[in-house]
């Protein structure tokens, strides 16, 4: 289960990772985001660790840069979503 905020900063940002939305309500939101099973992480570091676990190429990304990939959305609260869906 995703907490309301991880759902709205997901509505709020989907087009910068889908051309086009994929959810329209929290609850279109929640049932995406556990269909392609993102993940929250709690910090820069667990994200660095989440996309060296799953071997996604970065191109180099180190650090911060991993922050700016599509499939990363800054929660707001020092948490941040992955969506790799």
């Amino acid at each position: 289960m995703f907490d309301d905020d991880v759902l709205e900063c997901f509505l709020e940002n989907q087009l910068q990772l889908f051309p086009e939305r994929v959810a329209e309500t929290l609850e279109e939101a929640q049932d995406f985001l556990e269909s392609c099973m993102a993940v929250v992480a709690d910090s820069v570091e667990e994200v660095i660790e989440f996309f060296e676990d799953e071997g996604i190429d970065m191109d180099g990304a180190v650090g911060d840069e991993i922050l700016e990939a599509d499939e990363v959305f800054d929660v707001g609260d020092g948490r941040y979503l992955i969506v790799t869906g």
